[in-house]
């Protein structure tokens, strides 16, 4: 069990972070038209999964603002943003927000993607949300680059993800 911390307090992350080289897990998870939505529809794009909390929090909501405004425009490059946020509500930021080059996609029908993805958060306050993380995949979904950021209140690293496309 791996372990992050909000505001200096450790939470305990259950399940099997990527690595890179890895093959990225199948997954399937809802999309803000209520859609099932699974990674192999993705087969040939390159992918960012920007994973985050909830979109309802100031860090979550500035990592989809960069990653929309720096990786929108790399060539045959998908950007899905990964929450517990009711899909509605996912697509309702974007909407406000004028973004128009991110899918946003949910745990609430899939939760085991929490734990396929070594993101579940298992204790604290926020324990059900996923960690924050990115991990950036290939046209044939090998991970190219991983990182669980340590802190939730942290950004991501936007360089060393993108530096891999």
């Amino acid at each position: 069990m791996a372990q992050i911390t909000l505001e200096g307090s450790p939470l305990e992350v259950a399940g099997t972070f990527p690595r890179k080289g890895d093959q990225a897990p199948e997954f399937t998870l809802t999309d803000g038209q209520m859609q099932e939505r699974s990674l192999s529809e993705w087969d040939g794009k390159r992918k960012i999964l920007n994973i985050v909390p909830s979109l309802d929090t100031g860090v979550c909501a500035t990592s989809a603002r960069k990653f929309n405004e720096q990786a929108a425009s790399l060539d045959n490059t998908l950007i899905l943003v990964i929450s517990a946020d009711l899909p509605t509500a996912a697509g309702r930021f974007c909407s406000t927000e004028g973004i128009n080059d991110l899918i946003t996609l949910s745990i609430f029908r899939n939760d085991d993607f929490r734990e396929k993805y070594g993101v579940a958060i298992e204790s604290g306050p926020i324990r059900g949300f996923c960690a924050r993380a990115v991990v950036v995949l290939d046209e044939n979904n090998q991970v190219l680059h991983s990182e669980l950021v340590p802190e939730i209140g942290q950004e991501p690293d936007y360089e060393a993800a993108l530096a891999v496309l």
